[in-house]
């Protein structure tokens, strides 16, 4: 066998590692699905076993306008990504603005809602298997919203400071997939609580 008959080894391709960030968030947010999905299963299971009111059909009213605007929250945030990775920072802070705003405005409605509940409707934790499933499992989102919000104004302080620039663009796309998460979380919520629920 000559040489001109050996055949040539592969070459082997390169491997590019997925980033780090992106496979944290990846992980943070299966583990954080898991404990929703405890939680989703629980007001499920115990829906309807209540002896005493309210009940759900009596107290709740769909929150159109607060899940519009944080269904809204996913475009403006995707919006300021992308205006990063091209370089276009003044456009970043609108669309991260807009989107502290929406989140900002959904707390602001949960809390109104929750208000109406207890002073008009007495529904609180311990009023019946439905208030503690409810404000357990509304609540449990609404925190997710608010390190969210927290972390969301964090990086729009950074950036009025001129702190942050293109090259962290990937960075912010990291904290978007939070913020994403929390929306996809919400449309099971108010499916589950203000649709099926009711």
């Amino acid at each position: 066998m000559n040489a001109a008959s050996t055949p040539v080894p592969p070459v082997p391709e390169t491997w590019n590692l997925p980033a780090k960030g992106r496979v944290g968030m990846a992980c943070l947010i299966l583990a954080e699905s898991a404990i929703f999905i405890i939680f989703v299963v629980a007001y499920v299971f115990y829906l309807g076993k209540d002896t005493s009111g309210p009940m759900p059909r009596q107290v709740l009213e769909l929150p159109i306008l607060n899940s519009i605007c944080l269904l809204a929250s996913s475009a403006t945030i995707t919006f300021a990504v992308r205006a990063l990775e091209r370089g276009a920072v003044g456009a970043f802070a609108a669309g991260w603005a807009a989107t502290v705003a929406l989140g900002g405005y959904f707390l602001f409605g949960t809390a109104l809602e929750w208000k109406r509940l207890i002073q008009v409707h007495g529904l609180t934790l311990q009023t019946n298997l439905f208030g503690t499933t409810f404000y357990s499992l509304v609540g449990l989102h609404a925190c997710h919203v608010i390190v969210g919000l927290v972390m969301l104004l964090i990086v729009l302080a950074l950036t009025l400071l001129g702190r942050v620039r293109r090259e962290h663009a990937w960075r912010t796309d990291v904290l978007a997939l939070y913020w994403h998460f929390v929306d996809a979380i919400w449309i099971v919520v108010f499916t589950v609580v203000y649709i099926i629920g009711r």
